[in-house]
């Protein structure tokens, strides 16, 4: 599913027009990459969770050359699926 589905969905579901679901889509990822840009967790109960992690400076190498390097501190976003997201992907018996 890609954003324009989404929005096709919801707009069906809601009863939104298309324009209505796509600036409300929008602006939900618009305050989720703010809170997460100040290095505040984003919990969205029964979905899962997104938090930044703090990947730490690492030896690697240049993989067209092999030439060893050093690859920079970097952050990234990391995503833990909620109970209910885990529940509706695989069913327990």
């Amino acid at each position: 599913m890609n954003k324009t589905e989404l929005v096709a969905a919801i707009a069906a579901n809601t009863n939104l027009s298309k324009a209505d679901a796509m600036r409300a889509i929008e602006c939900a990822l618009e305050h989720m990459s703010e809170t997460l840009a100040k290095g505040e967790a984003v919990q969205l109960i029964g979905f899962g969770n997104f938090s930044i992690s703090n990947r730490a400076e690492r030896a690697g190498r240049n993989p067209s050359t092999g030439e060893p390097m050093t690859i920079k501190a970097s952050k990234a976003v990391k995503f833990t699926a909620g109970k209910a997201l885990k529940d509706a992907i695989s069913p327990r018996a």
